[in-house]
């Protein structure tokens, strides 16, 4: 969470209002159960880390002030470490998704080039997987562990070609 916060607030600074409803539109309904209170934890966790810095702006007269919050250098050094990441075995699709929408939205990262440098890992360990599996007896010991492994790297391999048809320039994606 802390690193598509940072990365929401790369394309400009927000208050955590908006980095909520933005977080929330990008997950869609999946966005649904997320706490408006966590931004805010994430925000003062963020600032006691020095990778946001915060500001007071003036509110409208019916609203108090509010924080806004913009990242340091040192946030900003963090988000570009993350958008190189490769997270599998054990990807979590919801913050891939926000990765790829952050990065879009920030300019920070071209999406589909993320995509790409996920699917060369997942190629690479689905190559291990099969050579590991082809190595074992059949039965119900590691070769069948391993026909798992190999079955969900397929799938995750078949999602990253949604999302690279999604974010392939004039399929219709829109910034969050």
């Amino acid at each position: 969470m802390q690193d598509a916060v940072l990365a929401m607030l790369a394309k400009e600074p927000s208050h955590g209002y908006q980095l909520h409803a933005r977080l929330r539109r990008s997950l869609g309904p999946l966005g649904e159960a997320m706490n408006r209170g966590q931004i805010y934890v994430t925000l003062s966790r963020l600032e006691k880390a020095g990778l946001v810095v915060c500001e007071r702006a003036d509110g409208l007269p019916d609203r108090p002030e509010r924080k806004v919050y913009a990242l340091t250098p040192a946030g900003q050094q963090r988000v570009t470490a993350w958008l190189s990441e490769v997270g599998w075995p054990k990807p979590d699709l919801a913050e891939f998704h926000l990765k790829l929408t952050a990065a879009a939205a920030a300019r920070l990262a071209d999406p589909v080039e993320l995509v790409a440098a996920q699917r060369r890992e997942l190629l690479r360990r689905l190559r291990e997987a099969q050579q590991a599996a082809l190595a074992e007896p059949p039965g119900p010991g590691a070769a069948l562990l391993l026909e798992g492994v190999v079955l969900r790297l397929q799938a995750d391999l078949r999602w990253l070609d949604v999302c690279e048809r999604a974010w392939t320039p004039g399929a219709g994606t829109e910034d969050a």
